[in-house]
């Protein structure tokens, strides 16, 4: 009995045992015969490895062939790990273009050695070569890619790791970039530096030039990008979509040419600010850092916009670090999610968090002829704040916050057909324009009859924040290999980009940019904070009303103090101020004690999240294995 029970043990191990070789002999054949097929299961949320919609319309309508050139020095001493797993990313997303554009795609790897033909290529096509050690001394290393079509060629220089999130987005622009026509022209319209340059006179002291918003070098990267003197009164007919960035004191001529371009089907997209933060950074005069001129052109829509008057927001409030190392809740720097989002639009149907820098209001009604769609919008925990007490704490302003109890319009879009808002034709210029001789203008659209209506349905884009754009609250800038590289830390560039590239007609692009970033605010914490907020304000209050009141009534006593009396407090008095010390204490106690409530929430809502992430598929598969192993060895017993 015993022997035959050691037979059946070891003819158990020896088919485990071979089970084992057998399925691994057919995982290393299986391999062996699809890995020539590149057949991938892409299981991220957001299908990141895998070509998106925009990519695969934007190959299907190709009509040319479009080269691909991927330079790469694989055999460059001493590679960094990380910049090969790279390459290999680079490879595969290559190879998926190829796939999905057939014929239509000529892809080409090449490895730039020292001296080589392939150096020349790169060398030619403008493909930066970079050396890793310090010095500038070893060899160069080349990583970037060139595509060309019909005798125009679009470079992607260098390729970093930290844009990896943007590489496919960097190549279909490019895809796209060589195989049109024309490229669309955008004005940029703005009160700040954003062009770069001096904000100051040269000559002042300590006068730099400022570089570019990065706003701008993304646009150039895609578009024919010019200026609009904020100051002129004119616009050329050549431009296709006006991207107005804080345009502050226009003059009538000016806010004119805008009414027509828009009434002869130009796009227009407005980032309008109650109070630029950029401009108190970029600006040296006082007085050109107040609110956006649009009233005119809303006011003939319908609408107002809340200059002087800012969104807060406790709900949406942002935890931000002070001066002083303290950090607290900013009502007025609200954090958005897809809560707060139209997502039903194509431009923020992929977006996750836009941050936004003491924004201002839309409000009124849209006249006939015009629909109205709000973009973003505040939590029903918001209210209006002067502009001048942004400048305050935190609490401060959560202290003076009075809710509205209703949602905000941060962010809108009109379509339909526009009223003109200058019915009488165009303004006359200035009486004093501080020259007699007149000169003659260039001829221009503005020079024909004006427009009283659209002449085709039109789109506008209002949004109430311009300083989400800037540079220091969109962008972390840094340096990789030489190269200049900035990554988003939140969704406002990308947000601006998809707007731009929806406006101009191009919605395959913003199909595919969208999935750049995958930030997500913990929406179930950030409510947990602003309710325990809400309630710690409640209580300040009532605290600081007792210290008002027990303050009155010492200043009373002191004021029926008898001449000649020593004591500075009377019995009387000490008695009262033991009282309020007392409240005092047992007020910061209850504070503490709701604070240790939120915390233990939190923590316990965080403890839940780790463990469903980290030990619940671990524990199931366990769960799965013993499950299985008791079947079997009840089996094995019958």
């Amino acid at each position: 009995m015993k022997s035959n029970w050691k037979s059946k043990k070891a003819a158990a191990w020896i088919s485990s045992v071979a089970g084992i070789l057998i399925v691994a002999a057919i995982l290393l054949i299986l391999n062996a015969i699809l890995k020539p097929v590149n057949w991938r299961w892409d299981c991220t949320e957001e299908k990141r490895y895998t070509l998106s919609q925009g990519s695969e319309n934007i190959l299907k309508n190709l009509d040319k062939v479009v080269s691909l050139r991927f330079y790469y020095s694989r055999d460059a001493a001493d590679l960094p790990v990380f910049l090969k797993n790279y390459a290999s990313h680079v490879e595969d997303l290559l190879g998926e273009f190829k796939r999905a554009g057939g014929e239509k795609i000529e892809l080409r790897q090449l490895n730039p050695k020292p001296d080589s033909d392939e150096e020349d290529s790169a060398v030619l096509d403008g493909i930066s070569g970079q050396s890793l050690d310090m010095f500038g001394t070893g060899d160069p290393i080349y990583f970037g890619v060139a595509v060309s079509c019909g005798g125009k060629t679009t470079v992607l220089p260098f390729l970093s790791p930290g844009n990896e999130a943007q590489l496919e987005y960097d190549v279909a622009r490019a895809i796209s970039e060589v195989t049109r026509d024309r490229k669309t022209r955008v004005g940029v319209l703005s009160s700040l530096p954003v062009m770069g340059g001096y904000s100051a006179p040269p000559m002042m002291m300590n006068s730099a030039p400022n570089p570019p918003w990065w706003i701008i070098t993304e646009l150039k990267r895609n578009y024919d990008v010019v200026e609009i003197p904020a100051s002129g009164s004119e616009i050329s007919g050549d431009i296709d979509v006006i991207l107005a960035l804080h345009p502050g004191h226009l003059n009538d001529a000016m806010l004119f040419a805008l009414d027509q371009f828009i009434l002869r089907g130009g796009k227009l997209l407005a980032f309008l600010d109650p109070f630029a933060v950029a401009g108190t950074r970029q600006q040296p005069y006082p007085q050109q850092q107040g609110g956006s001129s649009f009233d005119t052109l809303l006011k003939a829509w319908g609408l107002t916009f809340s200059n002087g008057k800012i969104v807060a927001d406790r709900k949406l409030a942002t935890r931000l670090r002070g001066p002083y190392g303290n950090v607290e809740s900013m009502p007025t720097v609200l954090t958005l999610g897809k809560a707060e989002m139209d997502t039903a639009i194509p431009a923020l149907s992929a977006l996750n968090t836009l941050l936004l820098f003491c924004p201002g209001e839309f409000s009124g009604t849209p006249v006939e002829g015009l629909k109205q769609t709000v973009l973003l919008h505040s939590s029903d925990d918001a209210g209006v704040v002067d502009s001048f007490l942004a400048q305050g704490s935190g609490e401060q302003i959560l202290k003076n916050l009075e809710p509205a109890h209703r949602e905000f319009a941060l962010a809108l879009q009109l379509t339909g057909t526009f009223p003109t808002a200058f019915p009488e034709g165009k303004p006359a210029p200035p009486e004093n324009s501080g020259d007699e001789k007149e000169s003659p203008e260039p001829p221009s659209v503005g020079d024909e009859e004006s427009l009283k209506k659209s002449r085709q349905p039109g789109v506008v884009v209002l949004v109430s924040d311009a300083d989400m754009l800037f540079d220091s609250f969109c962008v972390q800038q840094g340096s990789f290999l030489g190269q200049t590289i900035a990554q988003p830390i939140n969704d406002n560039l990308n947000f601006a980009l998809n707007l731009i590239d929806q406006l101009s007609g191009d919605e395959n692009l913003l199909k595919i940019r969208s999935r750049g970033t995958s930030s997500r605010p913990f929406t179930v914490v950030r409510d947990l904070q602003a309710r325990a907020e809400k309630e710690f304000q409640g209580r300040i209050a009532r605290l600081e009303e007792e210290l008002r009141s027990v303050q009155t009534q010492i200043n009373a006593l002191q004021s029926r103090r008898k001449p000649g009396e020593k004591e500075l407090l009377s019995s009387e008095q000490r008695k009262v101020l033991t009282d309020f010390r007392r409240k005092e204490v047992e007020a910061r106690q209850e504070l503490k004690l709701v604070r240790r409530q939120l915390r233990q929430e939190i923590d316990s809502l965080e403890n839940t999240l780790i463990f469903m992430n980290i030990a619940l598929v671990p524990i199931l598969v366990v769960a799965a294995g013993i499950v299985v192993a008791v079947i079997k060895r009840r089996r094995s017993v019958r």
